[in-house]
């Protein structure tokens, strides 16, 4: 068998196929001959050696999807000229407006029917990005003076929670409208915690998104 003298470029094309797949016809509903028939003559031994299994797979996609956030609330996380609440509202803005968003949304999928990508998304959210993340900017901020809370780690993971979670019109199937008033009752559950972190632009954006995704399930 010839040698593979470029694993990495075999190793990106396999999680791109997978992704798009994954997305466009559920994880469930997604096996690795659909994989290998999109891979252009690779054989499943390629995907095999790479991946042990259809699982392993999804979390190396799932991986891929987060590296580029978790590098961004990094930097944002060490930042030296921004209080605890001036972090926050620039992790949210900063979040909702990579252009990537544009490309998930409009390839959304019905997280209803791939259980596994949701509990990936709240297994990330809960004992990744709360922690690592968000919960060091709550800490900077009851230092600062930004915040005030008496649970930090709690507080950290609602406020994850609500936005990835409950606002997200992909695990709801929210319209514009639902997405409108979901935002505006966190807003005012941050303003009620002294958290002026969102905004009309804000709002625009999730209401922008929440159209791309809409459209596309109307299309489906």
């Amino acid at each position: 068998m010839a040698r593979n003298n470029h694993p990495e470029e075999t190793v990106q094309l396999i999680l791109s196929v997978a992704f798009r797949l994954f997305m466009e016809k559920g994880y469930e509903h997604t096996s690795i001959q659909d994989i290998i028939d999109q891979l252009g003559g690779l054989s499943k031994g390629a995907i095999y050696h790479h991946f042990k299994s259809k699982e392993e797979l999804l979390v190396a996609v799932m991986d891929q999807m987060t590296a580029e956030s978790n590098q961004m609330l990094a930097a944002i996380r060490d930042r030296s000229d921004l209080n605890g609440q001036e972090k926050l509202k620039t992790i949210f803005k900063a979040s909702i407006n990579r252009p990537v968003q544009d490309d998930i949304f409009a390839v959304a999928p019905d997280l209803h029917k791939n259980p596994k990508l949701l509990f990936s998304l709240l297994h990330d959210t809960i004992d990744h990005a709360a922690p690592e993340y968000i919960l060091p900017i709550i800490r900077e901020g009851i230092s600062d003076g930004s915040v005030v809370t008496d649970y930090p780690e709690e507080l950290a993971e609602l406020i994850l929670l609500v936005a990835n979670v409950w606002m997200n019109p992909m695990i709801f199937d929210s319209s514009v409208e639902e997405s409108y008033r979901k935002f505006m009752v966190f807003a005012q559950m941050m303003r009620s915690l002294g958290l002026d972190i969102v905004d009309d632009e804000l709002l625009e954006r999730l209401q922008e998104l929440t159209a791309i995704y809409q459209e596309r399930r109307k299309n489906i």
